[in-house]
């Protein structure tokens, strides 16, 4: 199978739909930084308002997880809209309307001590309900930091 390329007006339209219309992801200041059919990747920056009320220089446990679990649904995004080359991008945008977690696991390896981190998501199914994912959570070294699997409802 040949790889998807994605049409800008998608990309774009993903990226405004992840950045700026998901309000908490803005707080969160998660920022797309690769978008393929397979795999997705996003940025966190450190900012003192991320940081654990007791660990001063670690990023909390809470924006940990819910970056993962944005990172699980853009990467169920990314897999719709390659299922669905057929359709004009704005349609494929449409699909993420009724997008939704069912199910998250997270697993905090280490400390989330650093200036950034970098999020990582694949499908490892994609039914015709239901999603399955696996995603990551790196410092900026690659070293990493929590892992979480996700489910999540497509119809």
């Amino acid at each position: 199978m040949a790889p998807v390329a994605f049409e800008p007006e998608f990309v774009e339209g993903v990226r405004e739909i992840f950045e700026q219309k998901i309000v908490f992801n803005t707080v969160l200041g998660l920022r797309i930084t690769d978008i393929a059919a397979d795999r997705v990747q996003a940025r966190i920056d450190m900012r003192p308002e991320l940081v654990g009320h007791f660990a001063y220089n670690r990023i909390h446990g809470g924006v940990i997880s819910a970056g993962l679990d944005a990172m699980g649904g853009l990467a169920v995004m990314a897999a719709i809209g390659a299922r669905h080359m057929d359709e004009p991008p704005a349609q494929r945008l449409h699909r993420f309307a009724k997008l939704g977690t069912i199910d998250l696991r997270i697993d905090y390896l280490r400390p989330g001590i650093g200036e950034a981190f970098v999020l990582e998501a694949e499908v490892l199914r994609l039914g015709s309900r239901v999603a399955s994912t696996r995603m990551a959570f790196l410092g900026t070294d690659g070293k990493l930091l929590a892992t979480g699997a996700g489910a999540y409802i497509v119809s």
